[in-house]
């Protein structure tokens, strides 16, 4: 009986996310459509500070670098809840900048929503064309802001650009979040824009239009992962977010498995409460003509994390009901080993992909590109335990520091 259920998780699982493997071919076959005339839009620059005075005057200086024209684009910084010289900072740098002091009302959703409000009330609702909003531990590409208006100017109303890492080359797990964002921009965002269907916003780095926030009565995208919440929320409304493929940003990731756990644990609970708030809605939608979007944020949002839960409790209960009942449990300590098996060489292979195709993007050493190859399907096993614990525990929104204080020219030079 173990044996059978693992079976047909296994399969439930490869039918439910086969397409993603096609996505990865997609690149390789189909070729970017050229972009329409660029045109001179007004945009906001949105960041969210929470004690960042180590970090925020590298972004801000690669703001200062822009290709795009200046004359265009104003920068504009929430210091909220700062307790050291985030604001004092940012204004020597030249961003406008407004204060938050609100401790009952935490997370950069709540931050965003008023700075968005101070934005309108000092220069009104259609001053600006587009916001584009950065943590303020990023730091920017030159044609950054160039390359996302590109994409902006072709029609999409929400568009989101490539995510690479400030620190691949620290450790495991910082490799590990590193290669996922990297595969999800070439293999997942990239894949869907060549493909005509939404692509995804994801947490750091994504453009909207003034008509959607406008929309939406301000920045109300409070759950505990407000980037994908704000996703669904614009698939389920019609709209087609893109990708800026040259827009590139470079982000900071954890190091320490204890703020890993945190941050995972607080994603896993925000996929819960955002398939709470709209799982009916991209059920509905699925018998629409949005049917390829919707199917695949369902697929982003719920079913891997309740296949691998499902799996993970089939092989416990297995192992337990075996000993207790004094079975031979060979058969089933091999359909276990089968299973992990195959979802470490799946996303072995998934991982390798995105090292090789992505080789010259990864800044650090040659020997480690490779040997955390092997690692990132460790760190991605690691979300099954942090899976079922959010099921269980109260999550609440928790600040990460950020202290890799790096220029462009450091992250991308001689590792």
């Amino acid at each position: 009986m173990f044996v059978a259920v693992n079976a047909i998780l296994s399969m439930t699982f490869l039918v439910c996310y086969l397409y993603q493997f096609f996505y990865i071919a997609v690149p390789f076959v189909l070729r970017d459509r050229p972009h329409k005339p660029a045109l001179p839009n007004r945009i906001a620059v949105l960041i969210s500070a929470r004690n960042e005075a180590c970090v925020l005057p590298l972004l801000l200086e690669s703001l200062n670098k822009q290709t795009y024209d200046r004359s265009l684009f104003t920068v504009f910084v929430i210091a909220d809840n700062c307790t050291d010289r985030t604001a004092e900072i940012a204004r020597e740098c030249g961003a406008v900048v407004y204060e938050r002091f609100n401790k009952e009302l935490v997370g950069k959703g709540y931050a965003l929503d008023m700075l968005y409000s101070n934005i309108v009330r000092d220069y009104g609702e259609t001053h600006f064309d587009a916001y584009v909003v950065f943590d303020a531990d990023n730091v920017l590409d030159p044609h950054y802001l160039e390359e996302m208006n590109k994409t902006f100017s072709d029609g999409y109303e929400v568009v989101t650009s490539y995510r690479n890492s400030k620190n691949f080359g620290d450790n495991w797990i910082s490799a590990g979040y590193a290669l996922w964002f990297l595969r999800e921009s070439e293999y997942l965002n990239h894949a869907r824009m060549l493909l005509n269907t939404s692509c995804a916003v994801s947490g750091t780095g994504f453009m909207f239009s003034s008509k959607v926030i406008r929309e939406a009565g301000g920045w109300k995208f409070f759950l505990l992962t407000e980037d994908i919440e704000f996703t669904v929320y614009n698939i389920v409304n019609g709209r087609k977010i893109g990708y800026a493929r040259y827009a590139e940003l470079y982000d900071e990731q954890p190091v320490t498995f204890a703020q890993s756990w945190k941050q995972r644990l607080r994603w896993a609970k925000g996929y819960i409460q955002v398939w709470g708030k709209f799982g009916g809605s991209l059920l509905k939608n699925m018998f629409t003509s949005k049917f390829t979007s919707c199917y695949d944020m369902t697929m982003t949002i719920m079913p891997a994390l309740v296949i691998s839960i499902l799996t993970l409790l089939n092989c416990i209960i297995g192992v337990i009901t075996g000993i207790a009942l004094g079975w031979d449990v060979s058969s089933i300590g091999l359909s276990i080993l089968g299973t992990f098996s195959g979802m470490y060489g799946t996303l072995w292979v998934i991982g390798a992909i995105t090292t090789v195709t992505q080789w010259r993007k990864i800044h650090c050493g040659a020997f480690k590109k490779i040997f955390y190859v092997f690692t990132f399907p460790l760190f991605m096993l690691t979300y099954l335990p942090i899976a079922i614990t959010a099921l269980f525990k109260k999550v609440e929104w928790t600040p990460i520091a950020h202290n890799r204080a790096k220029t462009l020219s450091e992250i991308t030079g001689p590792n």
